[in-house]
């Protein structure tokens, strides 16, 4: 995890959720209920402010909407092919890492979900399932994101990606994968936002019973598994006699 999500609310909404300013203009991606590694998604940052001779204003901050390519491609990489496998950065082990350490230490954001999908294998098959807040906010994947410049074509466009940091599955999550992404609870954006904090080691523990207990869990459709497929009803839930549960009813709406 994380492999697929949905990022299916419009930029004025996200916008004002994350309280935003929303610097995406024609470049943000259309609504996606499935969204697939090296795709472009929504990220919200916090950055200090520059004119236009580059020169930050180090007395604020603006928190903006901006478009990246899923699939962090570092710095150093000598090309952008890589990006499609680190589409994950494991929250536990990214401060060590070449490719993340940076960006957690200076370039943190945050990826807008509906929810996310997880597949479990139930005898012969993968069953994919569906996590998203019941009461249809949307959940704040801890994600971090870079630049890469193409050193054989210094007029190519600058190419900005991100991955999402994961952390161990909590509660009835863990019954369907060992890995979920790092959620943030709202009291949380800002301190991991901040361009000027540097570490964010309380922020990386896997997410409270209480943001947990907020989530739905269900069932869908095998639609979701071709990429080719996407539209509002990957996200309904599927029959449930049709998957093969011991205890369907910990997957069912709480009424």
């Amino acid at each position: 995890m994380c492999g697929r999500y949905a990022s299916a609310k419009d930029p004025a909404t996200l916008a004002a959720e994350f309280d935003a300013v929303d610097a995406m203009g024609e470049s943000a991606p259309d609504l996606d209920y499935n969204v697939a590694p090296t795709k472009n998604v929504v990220a919200v940052v916090q950055r200090h402010p520059r004119d236009a001779d580059g020169a930050a204003d180090e007395t604020r901050t603006e928190r903006t909407l901006r478009v990246m390519k899923w699939g962090l491609v570092p710095a150093w990489a000598k090309d952008a092919t890589g990006g499609a496998k680190m589409i994950n950065a494991r929250s536990e082990s990214a401060a060590e890492k070449p490719a993340f350490k940076k960006s957690l230490a200076e370039r943190r954001c945050i990826l807008p979900a509906d929810g996310w999908f997880e597949w479990r294998r139930d005898k012969t098959a993968k069953q994919p399932f569906f996590t998203t807040p019941r009461d249809g906010s949307s959940l704040a994947m801890a994600g971090l994101w870079t630049t890469w410049r193409d050193k054989a074509d210094p007029s190519a466009p600058v190419l900005v990606t991100c991955a999402v940091l994961t952390t161990d599955a909590v509660g009835p999550l863990a019954d369907i994968h060992d890995r979920m992404p790092l959620l943030l609870g709202r009291d949380a954006w800002g301190s991991w936002l901040d361009p000027d904090s540097t570490d964010v080691a309380d922020l990386l523990a896997p997410p409270g019973a209480d943001l947990v207990d907020a989530l739905e869990i269900r069932p869908v459709s095998q639609a979701v598994n071709s990429v080719r497929n996407n539209g509002p009803e990957l996200l309904a839930p599927f029959e449930a006699a049709a998957v093969d549960l011991d205890a369907a009813d910990l997957f069912s709406p709480r009424t």
